[in-house]
């Protein structure tokens, strides 16, 4: 399922037309992207900030109790914007807390190439504002750089990347999930070509690693089509809610505050 690459044979050489069928996805998933980042903006402005912790506390509750969870020994997991998205701080010091190897994103070296590794992090250290090490609420992160989404991300010098078989479990976000497993990224690919590198490239006896967790807030989880996108232009034929193509990867397992659902494969 990775993706293909087409290069040119010259430099001067126009890029591949691309088919109609393929225009069409792009705009139902653009159309779904600006109603789902509506309808999380509206439900939670930075006024609710406590709401928004609240309701992402709820949503990693359920991840503790999953065996898939108890038994990971490795953990992908990414760190959040600070507004507007499923918020990871409390999530991330119980992971810790727990005992697992902790492995988060870097994408800040290469923008323009989309393409994202994740690095295991020494979690044993917490930097506080004078340079100590011990303050409660400070975590491991809190003093690397960070990229243009605000997002702290390791530090160039940091070279623990991971290797295909090393993450048992990987939490994925998303702008919105369905009951199929599918998700509606953020239109850039990051996750679908790091989880083509690391299933690809594993040797794992069989077993699907890593294995999948999307995590979303209640308003991220699509049952039908928002309101604003066209029915028949958001319809694949398949009856999925999000338009998916080839080399999009479904998930294992869907997490919001009020649901654990195990995807069902065909």
């Amino acid at each position: 399922m990775a993706e293909s690459v087409t290069r040119a044979s010259s430099s001067d050489a126009a890029p591949p037309p691309v088919s109609e069928a393929i225009q069409r996805l792009r705009q139902r998933k653009q159309s779904f992207r600006k109603q789902v980042r509506a309808r999380v903006k509206s439900t939670y402005p930075p006024s609710e900030a406590e709401k928004l912790a609240a309701e992402s506390d709820k949503v990693f509750a359920r991840l503790y109790d999953l065996p898939e969870y108890q038994s990971a020994t490795s953990v992908g997991f990414f760190l959040s914007m600070p507004a507007g998205e499923i918020q990871t701080r409390n999530a991330l010091r119980q992971i810790v807390k727990d005992g697992k190897a902790v492995y988060v994103p870097r994408v800040g070296l290469d923008f323009e190439k989309c393409d994202m590794d994740m690095l295991r992090c020494d979690t044993t250290t917490t930097p506080t504002a004078d340079g100590g090490d011990g303050e409660e609420d400070c975590m491991f992160y809190d003093s690397w750089p960070r990229n243009k989404w605000n997002i702290p991300e390791p530090p160039v010098s940091t070279s623990n990347v991971a290797k295909p078989g090393e993450i048992d479990l990987l939490l994925v976000p998303g702008l919105a999930f369905d009951a199929h497993g599918h998700r509606l990224g953020q239109g850039k690919g990051y996750y679908d070509r790091f989880i083509a590198k690391m299933r690809d490239g594993a040797d794992n006896d069989g077993e699907r690693k890593p294995y999948l967790v999307g995590v979303c807030l209640e308003e991220q989880f699509l049952e039908d089509v928002p309101h604003g996108v066209d029915l028949g232009a958001a319809d694949d034929g398949r009856g999925h809610i999000i338009p998916v193509s080839d080399h999009d990867y479904v998930m294992d397992m869907v997490l919001t505050p009020s649901r654990t659902l195990k995807v069902r494969r065909s």
